[in-house]
C-alpha cells in the first residue's frame, strides 16, 4: 500500500521554445525535487499543463517520470478529463505503466450533477486496482464536489483520498470531518492552507509552489510531525510573497516563470498561457531575490 503524505510536488513540464518536451530538463527536476525531500512526483498537474498536452506526450512524460523516479517515491498520474471512458482510458494506461496513485480531476466544462460525479468515479473506481485521490478544483471545473459526494466516495475500497484546490477551508474541513472513519486522506491543493491542513487531521498538500522551493514546502510537513509548530507556521508564512504575484496572471505560468529565473531550462507555458507582463516579470524577480536572502528554497 501507498503512503499517501506530506508534499507532492504537481511538477512542472519543461519545454523548448518550439513546446516541444524538454525530456532532460524533466530528469533534472524530478532529481530536484527528490533531493529536496518531497514525499511524491505528480505528473499532469495544472501546474504540470495537463490540460494542453496529447495523449502520446502523457504517455511518454510518464514513462521517463516513473524509469527516473527509481521507485524512490511515489509517482501519481492525474489522468482525469471530462468523459468517464476516456478518464479510464488514460488510468488504464497510466496503471500499464506502472504509476502509484491516480489523481482525477472533477468533470470539467459540462456542469455535472452531484450523482453524475459519484457514478463516474465509481465507474472509474471498478476498472483500476490503483489507488485514486479525487481532485476538487470548482474554479477549473466549475461544479464543487461536495462534501456529503465525498463522505460517500470514501466508503469505495480503492478511492483513498481528496485533494481540495476550492480555496474554501471548510470544504477541505468538511472533507477531513465525514471521512475521519474511513481510510480517506485529504490534502491541500491550496499552497496557504497546508498547515492548516495538517492541524485539522489532513496529511499534507499537493503544492504548485514546491516547483520554485521544494526545501521549504517539505519543511512545513517535517517540521509539523517533528511537533515543531513555530517553525512550520514561520515555512508556511514565508509562501506569502512569492503568492502575492498570482495576481499578474494564470498561477502555473507564473510558477514556470520563477523556475525558470531561478537559472532552470524549464522553459515557456504552452501558448496562449505564455504571456506575462513586464510589471509581472519584474516583480517575480523582485521577490525571488527578497525569499533567497531570507532563506527560502
Amino acid at each position: 500500500m501507498i503512503e499517501i503524505k506530506g508534499i507532492i510536488p504537481p511538477i512542472i513540464t519543461p519545454m523548448y521554445e518550439d513546446e516541444s518536451i524538454n525530456y532532460n530538463e524533466l530528469r533534472n527536476q524530478i532529481n530536484r525535487q527528490i533531493d529536496a525531500g518531497v514525499h511524491g512526483i505528480f505528473v499532469f498537474g495544472t501546474n504540470g499543463e495537463s490540460y494542453i498536452l496529447n495523449d502520446e506526450e502523457k504517455k511518454e512524460i510518464l514513462r521517463v517520470t516513473i524509469e527516473e523516479v527509481g521507485g524512490r517515491v511515489p509517482v501519481y498520474a492525474g489522468t482525469g478529463v471530462p468523459g468517464t471512458k476516456d478518464t479510464i482510458r488514460m488510468s488504464k494506461m497510466a496503471e500499464r505503466l506502472g504509476a502509484d496513485v491516480l489523481s482525477i480531476i472533477c468533470p470539467y466544462f459540462a456542469a455535472a450533477s452531484q450523482n453524475e460525479i459519484v457514478e463516474h468515479y465509481k465507474e472509474i473506481s471498478n476498472a483500476v486496482d490503483l489507488p485514486i485521490v479525487i481532485y476538487n478544483i470548482p474554479a477549473r471545473a466549475g461544479t464543487n464536489i461536495s462534501p456529503s459526494s465525498i463522505a460517500e466516495l470514501a466508503k469505495v475500497d480503492n478511492i483513498v483520498g481528496a485533494k481540495d484546490s476550492s480555496g474554501n477551508f471548510d470544504n477541505m474541513l468538511q472533507y477531513i470531518e465525514l471521512t475521519k472513519d474511513e481510510e480517506f486522506v485529504v490534502l491541500s491543493g491550496n499552497d496557504s492552507l497546508i498547515l492548516w491542513n495538517l492541524l485539522a487531521g489532513g496529511v499534507g498538500g499537493i503544492a504548485g509552489c514546491a516547483n520554485i522551493y521544494p526545501e521549504t514546502l517539505t519543511a512545513i510537513y517535517e517540521s509539523f510531525v517533528k511537533g515543531n509548530l513555530k517553525e512550520s507556521k514561520e515555512y508556511q508564512d514565508s509562501l506569502r510573497n512569492i503568492r502575492n504575484n498570482f495576481k499578474y496572471g494564470n498561477p502555473n505560468t507564473i510558477v514556470k516563470k520563477a523556475v525558470n529565473l531561478l537559472g532552470y531550462d524549464v522553459g515557456p507555458c504552452r501558448k496562449p498561457f505564455n504571456r506575462l507582463s513586464d510589471e509581472a516579470v519584474k516583480s517575480i524577480q523582485r521577490t525571488l531575490d527578497e525569499d533567497i536572502k531570507r532563506g527560502l528554497k
